[in-house]
C-alpha cells in the first residue's frame, strides 16, 4: 500500500506495484465439452414433446380421458426405458472403444517409447513450439510411464483415462429426465382433466421454461431459447393432433 506524505501520495514499489500492476483474471468458463447438459436437456425435451404429441395424437381421434391417460402412461413408461437403454448401449460402447485405444497406447509405450516420444514432439512442434523445447517437453513428461500413457491419450485421442463416462449414470440420468418431461402433458389426465388444454398449457410452459434455461447456460437470451422451443415443440404437438383426427374420422 502506498503511504500519505507531505506533498501528496507515495505510490506502491517493489513486489506491491508489480502486483497491483499485474491485470487480475476474473472470468470462468461454461462446461462446453458436454457433461450432464446434453443428455438431461435432450431426454427432458424429447419426454416432454413426444409423449404430448402421443396425447395429443390421441386426443385428436377423440378417445376417452382414461384411453389418453393410459396412452400417456405407456409412453412414459416406453420411452424412458428405451432412452436408459440407448444411452447405455451408447455410453457403453464409447467407453469400451477409450479402454481399447488407451491399451493400444500403454503397449506402444512399452514396445516403441523412442517412437513414442518422437510422436508426442511433432504433435507440440505442430502446435507452435519449436523443435529443441518440443522434444524437451516430450521427454519430461514421457519419465513417469502412468503419466506418459495420460499425457498420449490426452493429446492423441482426446480423452482422460482415469475420467471415462459411466454407462449405469449415463443411463439413470436419460430415464429420470425423459421421464420427468414426460409426465408434465401427463399429468393433467391423471387429475381427473378430460379435456386437451390443460395438458397444452402445461406442456407450452414446459417447453418455454425448459429452452430458456438451456439459453441463459449457453448465454443465448433467455426468451430466444423459450420461443424456439414453444415453437418447436408446439409445431410437433399441432401436427400430431391433426393427424390423430384425420385418422380418427376416417377409421370412424
Amino acid at each position: 500500500m502506498g503511504e500519505a506524505k507531505a506533498g501528496g501520495y507515495l505510490p506502491p514499489t517493489g513486489d506491491a506495484a508489480h502486483a497491483a500492476a499485474e491485470p487480475q483474471i476474473d472470468h470462468s468458463h461454461r462446461d462446453i465439452a458436454g457433461g450432464w447438459l446434453r443428455p438431461a436437456v435432450f431426454g427432458a425435451m424429447d419426454g416432454l414433446v413426444s409423449n404430448f404429441a402421443l396425447i395429443a395424437g390421441v386426443a385428436g381421434s377423440d378417445a376417452a380421458a382414461k384411453t389418453i391417460a393410459i396412452t400417456g402412461l405407456a409412453g412414459l413408461a416406453g420411452g424412458a426405458f428405451s432412452m436408459a437403454a440407448g444411452e447405455y448401449t451408447s455410453v457403453a460402447s464409447q467407453s469400451e472403444l477409450a479402454k481399447a485405444e488407451v491399451e493400444v497406447e500403454r503397449r506402444e509405450l512399452v514396445r516403441a517409447p523412442e517412437a513414442e516420444l518422437r510422436e508426442l514432439a511433432e504433435i507440440y512442434i505442430a502446435r507452435g513450439l519449436d523443435e529443441e523445447l518440443a522434444y524437451e517437453v516430450a521427454t519430461q513428461l514421457s519419465r513417469d510411464p502412468d503419466q506418459a500413457l495420460e499425457v498420449h491419450a490426452r493429446e492423441e485421442l482426446g480423452l482422460d483415462p482415469h475420467d471415462l463416462p459411466s454407462p449405469w449414470l449415463a443411463a439413470g440420468s436419460s430415464f429420470a429426465s425423459f421421464a420427468v418431461g414426460a409426465v408434465l402433458p401427463l399429468l393433467p389426465y391423471l387429475l381427473g382433466a378430460t379435456a386437451l388444454w390443460p395438458a397444452m398449457i402445461l406442456t407450452m410452459a414446459g417447453l418455454f421454461a425448459a429452452g430458456a434455461v438451456v439459453s441463459r447456460v449457453t448465454g443465448r437470451p433467455w426468451w430466444f431459447g423459450g420461443l424456439r422451443q414453444l415453437l418447436l415443440g408446439g409445431a410437433a404437438g399441432g401436427l400430431t393432433y391433426l393427424l390423430g383426427m384425420a385418422i380418427g374420422q376416417g377409421i370412424g
